[in-house]
């Protein structure tokens, strides 16, 4: 039963050859001018590229066809299925194979892009083009993953470019009107040129959000779990300067510390290679006389306010779409700059003084 069924979905992807002519309701009659089937297959395309637009923001999941998450080649699925009814194949390499190869300048919106980017050499991504150099698809890795936009502009998508597939009829004198040169005016460029006016629309993401944490204490004379409290109110963005996607951002953080009874205001740069792990460091300032108690007595503290007064790590492995916002649980292990100005030592609480950790929930929102 299981081999029929599979035998059955190969052959309903056979009816469907790629360039799309016939077998679909937009498709134009045999009888129709060239002019309507050239404006029969725009539509075509337009309803292709609305419906992958639906799903834009969806997080990406491997396998998933739905809005609860999709790999490259489940969008491209859910495309054309809920555009035009119609199945195409449902791996990248199956699209690979399906769609007519043709050049990059002769790419029409709704065509297929694909990329090599698993490093050896062959087909393992796939997104829709838009037109204009751009092309909409759901990355699995980067700062910013599951349904996106992107372009060709970006030197990591035009290293990682194999070849672009017709999905849809686009030959000379079925375009009504448009011309090759002037359809994807943006593919024309030579190597290395940029599209400025693309440039400036599809930047590098920027990311806004907040975050709230409870502070935990590792140092429990006459001292509850709970130390405090640390807030954070971020900003972000997406760069590329090597080549390699990186998130830099600034982070104003108000923390209050019960144990040491202080109240500090660090604002940290930042930096990470995706939005799950990043670094932060810079100057705080600090509001109150720092100290802990001790057994027997009362420690003191100074040097919370410095030019270089936190640093640390934090991380957050994953996140949930909520509402167009990322919701992710997050861990931070801080450095803080409080340094003992009394006799003798104390490693236990000078350890608590100098080092914060948190976890919590932050939330992140994509700006384009």
């Amino acid at each position: 039963m299981t081999l029929f069924f599979l035998a059955m979905v190969f052959c309903a992807a056979g009816l469907y050859p790629a360039p799309l002519e016939s077998g679909f309701a937009l498709a134009p009659s045999g009888s129709a001018s060239p002019q309507e089937k050239a404006e029969a297959y725009r539509e075509a395309r337009s309803r292709l590229i609305s419906a992958a637009e639906k799903y834009e923001n969806t997080p990406y999941r491997y396998g998933g066809v739905n809005k609860n998450g999709l790999d490259c080649s489940g969008l491209v699925y859910v495309s054309f299925r809920d555009a035009l009814g119609i199945p195409v194949p449902r791996d990248t390499g199956g699209l690979y194979s399906w769609a007519e190869k043709i050049q990059l300048e002769d790419a029409r919106p709704g065509d297929l892009l694909f990329f090599a980017t698993a490093g050896s050499g062959a087909v393992s991504h796939v997104g829709i083009f838009t037109g204009g150099r751009g092309f909409i698809h759901s990355a699995s890795e980067g700062p910013v993953t599951g349904v996106i936009r992107s372009s060709l502009d970006e030197r990591y998508w035009k290293r990682a470019f194999i070849g672009a597939g017709r999905a849809f009829p686009g030959a000379e004198g079925q375009d009504g009107g448009e011309s090759r040169n002037t359809a994807p005016a943006g593919l024309k460029k030579q190597e290395g040129e940029e599209s400025p006016a693309r440039n400036k629309k599809e930047g590098g993401a920027i990311l806004a959000g907040v975050a709230a944490a409870p502070s935990w204490n590792t140092y429990l004379a006459e001292e509850t779990v709970i130390r405090g409290a640390a807030f954070q109110f971020r900003i972000g963005r997406e760069v590329r300067p090597f080549g390699q996607a990186m998130i830099i951002g600034m982070e104003l953080r108000p923390e209050w510390d019960r144990s040491l009874g202080v109240f500090r205001v660090p604002l940290t740069l930042s930096w990470g290679l995706n939005d799950k792990y990043r670094i932060f460091a810079g100057p705080a300032l600090s509001f109150g006389s720092a100290g802990l108690a001790v057994s027997g007595g009362y420690r003191s503290y100074a040097g919370g306010t410095s030019w270089i007064g936190a640093a640390g790590i934090t991380a957050a492995p994953f996140s949930l779409k909520i509402a167009g916002a990322d919701f992710s649980p997050y861990g931070e292990l801080a450095w803080q700059s409080y340094f003992s100005d009394g006799p003798g030592s104390n490693f236990s609480a000078d350890f608590a003084a100098g080092f914060r950790c948190s976890t919590g929930l932050r939330c992140t929102w994509r700006v384009k």
